[in-house]
């Protein structure tokens, strides 16, 4: 089962995420569901089953990074990011994945739960072109089960992002 709530109003307990666009002043929708942690989809495509939403719509947070260069890449949820892509689009000669890890004590957020809003630092963002022209996307909210629905240029706006092919 899934809960939608409009909001704009800061509130009591809110993540990070939804403090950066309370900040921003950008509208979005909150949804959540039942995380299960039996579940062997992948964090995304389980917030596709549980949302009911279009896999291309809903988006992944993924951290690569190329000796103390990090950069954050933010892709559909049934798509495989492309390393060479990510790199080229972050400026990196070549780009790995970030470990789990090390993905939580940079961002502030538990692997699951990773959203490109609100993270500890603002690091270089892209986002996969092929959601640019989408009325809205889906992103985690800053803990599993959450997500916030968004327009793709507001997401962009509030993160600083640029938009760039990043999935092969």
């Amino acid at each position: 089962m899934s809960r939608r709530t409009r909001s704009r109003r800061a509130h009591a307990g809110a993540t990070p995420a939804i403090r950066a666009l309370e900040d921003a002043g950008a509208p979005y929708e909150t949804m959540t569901y039942a995380h299960d942690e039996r579940s062997d989809l992948g964090f995304g495509l389980e917030a596709v089953r549980a949302l009911g939403e279009d896999p291309a719509a809903v988006l992944k947070t993924l951290l690569v990074g190329e000796g103390r260069d990090v950069g954050v890449c933010v892709i559909p949820a049934d798509r495989r990011l492309d390393l060479k892509a990510a790199a080229h689009a972050l400026g990196m000669k070549r780009a790995a994945l970030i470990v789990p890890s090390a993905a939580e004590r940079i961002t502030g957020y538990v692997v699951g739960g990773i959203s490109p809003l609100g993270q500890r630092r603002r690091l270089p963002t892209v986002i996969d072109r092929s959601v640019e022209a989408l009325d809205r996307v889906l992103v985690s909210g800053g803990r599993r089960g959450m997500s916030v629905a968004l327009a793709p240029d507001r997401l962009a706006a509030v993160t600083g992002a640029a938009f760039a092919p990043l999935t092969a």
